[in-house]
Order: structure tokens, then C-alpha cells, then sequence
């Protein structure tokens, strides 16, 4: 049976909404030389998310927002020479307490995130950096995360334990008392021959034991059964999240990626998304990213900024 469709962006428009209640945050947009760049950063802050200081070559910057027919009056520009410059002095200010947020502008993701994860310099913490993609598919039930699509290639365990919880962090400070989380393989029981469903079992059990907190895990699953009661039920699954998840755990970042854009593609969903396990959140723009994805990426920094730390 077919689901009915909802009107599209209706639940990333809710979260909108909603951090437009919340003081807005000090966002740091890194390099914004494009069109795209400059019009996200003042329109999210237009919507009353952000305060964006841009950062990057002055003269640049002035120049994208011309040919957009955006005005930068009364916007901090902190000139830098170049994009691997920028990315420094964008850390740096979040290290001296300037900027609650970072934003992707028009440079590399290299090169931004080798700034982030400098050691002495950087922005590290003890958790594994990964990103998450929270995705309004039109004929699913509720907002659906999708993790790491963008960062950790061929994640290990211990890197899919961080993964897991920095995703369940975010599908807190939306709302999501207790998210349900699909770890997705290709099958649904476990196989020594495929390693993903193994891992599954694995974080599981880290679940059962403490290690990971504040959710309801279960895989390995496959993508049907994760999403489709009917799939599961025809597979005599039983289970809390399949079905019903609100996050769904890639095997690694090919498969995550395909995922995502999939969705977007071919289901017609719009999406936001932030790097977690910094010190800040990261809104990863990519340049297929239009305003309306950098207006509610913003949001979701502000909400995830303005989270109550018991979150974490």
C-alpha cells in the first residue's frame, strides 16, 4: 500500500518555525564567494536564525552580493585572503568564543574540515565528526535522519558508536524524546559474510549495555523493513523500529549517500543537515544546495546550539 503524500517541506518549515522562537546564533560562513552562499547566509538571517559573520576575501564576497542583489549592510565581514585562510579564522573565532556555528561557503569540504579537525588548533572533541541528514520525504510519516552520508567513508565500530549517538543527539534537541534507530545492512539477520550486519548486532548490544544512550536500536535491517511496517511484518520482524524509524545508520558513506539523494531525486524530499562532534555545529552546504536547504540547515544549528545539554 502506497502512503499518501504530505505537503512537501511541511515538517522542516515546522522546525523552522520553531527556532524562530530561540534567539538567533553567531554564524561563521566560511569563504561565501557565490551567489548561493551569500543569499543562505542573509536569508537565514532574515528569518531571525542567524547573525552571520562572513568571512573570507572582502572584495569577493562584496562582489556575489552585488550580482545577487543582496545588501551586506550592517554585516561583520572578517577579511581573508583565500578559502584555506578563511576556514582558519573561522576556527579560530569559534575558539575565542565569536561564533556559536560554521557554515560552508563556496570551498572545498576538505578544506574546511581540515581546519576542524587540526589537532592543538582545531575544533575536536572526544566524539567521532560525522553528519547527519534530516530529510522531509513526502510519503514517509515524520522526519527521517540519515547518517553518515557525507563525512566517514568506511566507518569502524567505534566510529558508527559515535555516529549513532551524535545522530541521537540531534533527534533530541528536535524533539525526538526517545528516536528509534535502523542500522541498515543489506538482510536483516546477521551474516558473517557481510561485516555491516555484524556491526549492527554489535552496536546493538553496545545499546544494551550503556554505551550508547537515549534511543531504541535495532538491525541489521534492511531498507524495506526499516521503513515499511508491511515489509517487516511479511518478514515476521519483530521489532520497535522497524517500520518506524526516525534514523536510519548507512554501512558506510557510499551507501548513505546514495540513500539521501535517492530521496531527494527521485521521492521528492527536501533536506537539511549539520556535521556533529565539533565543538560547533556545521551546516555542510554542497553546491546543489539551494537557499531554502541553507535557511533551515540554520535552523537546525540554532536548535541544536539552544538544546538542553542533558541532550548530550
Amino acid at each position: 500500500m502506497v502512503a499518501q503524500a504530505r505537503t512537501r517541506g511541511a515538517l522542516l518549515d515546522a522546525l523552522v518555525r520553531r527556532a524562530q522562537a530561540l534567539p538567533p546564533i553567531r554564524m561563521g560562513v566560511i569563504h561565501p564567494c557565490d551567489a548561493r552562499s551569500v543569499e543562505g547566509a542573509i536569508a537565514a538571517r532574515d528569518k531571525g536564525l542567524i547573525v552571520p559573520t562572513l568571512i573570507g576575501p572582502r572584495a569577493k564576497i562584496e562582489a556575489a552580493a552585488r550580482a545577487s542583489g543582496v545588501s551586506l549592510e550592517g554585516v561583520e565581514i572578517v577579511d581573508a585572503p583565500h578559502s584555506h585562510a578563511a576556514a582558519d579564522q573561522a576556527v579560530e573565532l569559534v575558539r575565542r568564543g565569536r561564533l556559536h556555528a560554521l557554515m560552508k561557503g563556496a570551498l572545498h569540504t576538505d578544506e574546511l574540515m581540515t581546519a576542524v579537525i587540526r589537532d592543538g588548533a582545531g575544533l575536536r572533541t572526544d566524539r567521532r565528526i560525522s553528519h547527519v541528514f534530516v530529510i522531509d520525504a513526502p510519503y514517509y510519516h515524520k522526519l527521517l535522519l540519515v547518517t553518515d552520508a557525507a563525512i566517514n567513508i568506511a566507518p569502524t565500530l567505534d566510529a558508527k558508536r559515535d555516529i549513532v549517538r551524535n545522530a541521537v543527539d540531534l533527534a533530541h534537541a528536535i524533539g525526538i524524546e526517545r528516536p528509534k534507530v535502523a542500522l541498515l545492512s543489506a538482510v536483516e539477520t546477521v551474516e558473517g559474510k557481510i561485516p555491516s550486519t555484524i556491526e549492527a548486532a554489535a552496536l546493538c548490544k553496545m545499546a544494551d549495555r550503556g554505551q550508547i544512550a537515549g534511543a531504541e536500536l535495532d538491525g541489521p535491517l534492511a531498507f524495506d523493513n526499516a521503513i515499511s511496517r508491511e515489509a517487516a511484518d511479511a518478514k515476521h520482524i519483530k521489532s520497535e523500529v522497524a517500520g518506524d524509524a526516525d534514523i536510519l545508520v548507512a554501512p558506510d558513506l557510499e551507501a548513505g549517500n546514495i540513500l539521501a539523494k535517492q530521496l531527494v531525486f527521485l521521492g521528492g524530499a527536501d533536506t537539511a543537515g549539520l556535521v556533529l562532534g565539533a565543538r560547533v555545529p556545521i551546516v555542510l552546504t554542497s553546491r546543489a544546495d539551494d537557499v531554502d536547504s541553507r535557511v533551515v540547515s540554520s535552523a537546525l544549528a540554532q536548535i541544536f546550539t539552544h538544546r538542553p545539554r542533558a541532550a548530550s
